[in-house]
């Protein structure tokens, strides 16, 4: 049901005066979305696994206690991957690729990711095989 013109006349007025009283909670508010906690903790958690994976690489050699904390650190990054990944899911997903993060650093996952996708279907498309 849409907002009658009063309704929007005073939702307006509201917006006003929460720029001019506060400008930076309603910038973070503007630029806060549901999805920016878990697309924060994927981030970490993928830089962790990574850690994990030079950490163990390092100390294998060494001791295989630190090797195998290393390996902790690496399952639980991983399960902290899965657990966000599916918090955002798709849609998540394809906010992430439209916020102005990634478009500032000129990154566009959705494209990416379609391109990718049509040329794996165009390369093991089936009857192209003789």
């Amino acid at each position: 049901m849409p907002l009658s013109e009063d309704e929007e006349r005073i939702l307006l007025e509201i917006e006003e005066s929460l720029y001019e009283s506060d400008p930076e909670l309603a910038r973070e508010v503007s630029e806060t979305t549901v999805y920016t906690k878990s697309l924060k903790n994927l981030k970490w958690s993928i830089l962790a696994f990574f850690v994990g994976v030079a950490c163990m690489l390092i100390t294998l050699s060494v001791s295989f206690v630190f090797a195998f904390i290393a390996f902790l650190l690496m399952l639980f990054s991983a399960l902290s991957i899965e657990k966000n990944a599916r918090n955002l899911g798709r849609t998540g997903i394809q906010q992430a690729s439209q916020s102005s993060i990634w478009s500032e650093k000129g990154i566009k996952l959705g494209d990416s990711s379609q391109k990718f996708r049509d040329l794996m279907k165009d390369r093991f498309r089936r009857d192209n095989l003789d």
